[in-house]
């Protein structure tokens, strides 16, 4: 299994998926890994596991915020989705409504 130390925004779709579904409300300091790079510079990180990788996720401000508002984000694309599946079927209905007005005009005709 191959250990990757990567930025959060550098993950692929699965690995970015398991970070949210790892810690869908953040992480806490048990969560965090310590590691000391050769020049002694310290590097905190989260662990994330896929199939055939462990991800060693950096930390930062900017990962925090990720987690935090990957929720809100996905809430909003399924409504903005919900929102045009329910007005693509409106549409559909007042095109049935205006049809069956023409109908009820054209036999009275006769």
């Amino acid at each position: 299994m191959k250990r990757i130390l990567i930025d959060y925004k550098k993950l692929n779709h699965t690995a970015a998926a398991s970070l949210i579904d790892s810690y869908p409300y953040g992480y806490g300091d048990e969560d965090i890994i310590s590691l000391k790079k050769p020049n002694g510079e310290i590097i905190e990180a989260v662990e994330v596991k896929t199939d055939d990788t462990v991800y060693l996720v950096k930390i930062s401000q900017s990962l925090s915020n990720f987690i935090s508002n990957f929720e809100e984000n996905m809430e909003k694309e399924l409504d903005k989705a919900a929102k045009v599946e329910l007005d693509s079927e409106q549409e559909g209905l007042g095109n049935a409504e205006l049809e069956t007005d023409r109908d009820l005009e054209t036999d009275s005709l006769y």
